[in-house]
């Protein structure tokens, strides 16, 4: 079990990634402070070559007129690629509904937590991007289940990953891109505006 923090511009997240036979599996908190305070409880785990299997999400907070508010989510990947979506909220919050339309996710092998570094680990470990990747030169387009936080809405994402070089990608989505490090473990070590490292 590898226990990791990124502190971030608006909070911070404490994971624990258990890496295993191309799988991972990880619990892990967040806190932040946009478009509200929040704090953010979940589990991930995937199944062979770091395809998602399951993603269960806790968000919760109060807020200063309507009084406390809480939504789950459930994100799930079955192996014959057919994505579901479970989704709940208590409380009145000016936030979109939590939950999403699985059907627009068909394709996508990866679910990404907004402004969660784990995520990015694994389409970079299944490509190979820190190594130079494909053969059509390390850089190769994703679908992702991308979960906005902490609303909690499901929507498909598009993504670029390209090799930089052993330490680093560079990442591309509409209208933002950023070059992301690596540590030897795979997870991230610098994902500028959105997480960094801290070590010992």
């Amino acid at each position: 079990m590898t226990p990791v923090v990124w502190v971030k511009p608006e909070g911070a997240e404490l994971a624990e990634v258990e890496f295993g036979d191309g799988r991972l599996a990880a619990k892990g908190t967040a806190v932040g402070g946009d478009p509200l305070p929040y704090r953010l409880e979940y589990e991930l785990t995937t199944g062979e070559r770091w395809i998602t299997s399951r993603l269960l999400v806790e968000a919760y907070g109060t807020d200063p007129e309507t009084g406390p508010w809480r939504r789950w989510l459930e994100l799930a990947n079955r192996p014959e690629g057919e994505w579901t979506i479970s989704a709940r909220a208590e409380g009145k919050i000016r936030l979109p509904p939590p939950g999403g339309d699985a059907t627009s996710l068909a394709g996508a092998l990866d679910c990404d937590l907004g402004l969660s570094p784990l995520t990015n680990t694994m389409p970079v470990l299944r490509g190979g991007h820190l190594e130079g990747g494909r053969p059509e030169g390390g850089e190769h387009e994703y679908l992702m289940a991308w979960v906005s936080v902490p609303d909690l809405t499901v929507t498909p994402s598009r993504q670029t990953y390209a090799h930089v070089r052993r330490d680093a990608v560079r990442f591309s989505s509409p209208g933002f891109t950023r070059t992301i490090e690596f540590g030897p473990d795979g997870l991230v070590e610098d994902y500028p505006d959105i997480g960094r490292r801290v070590r010992p």
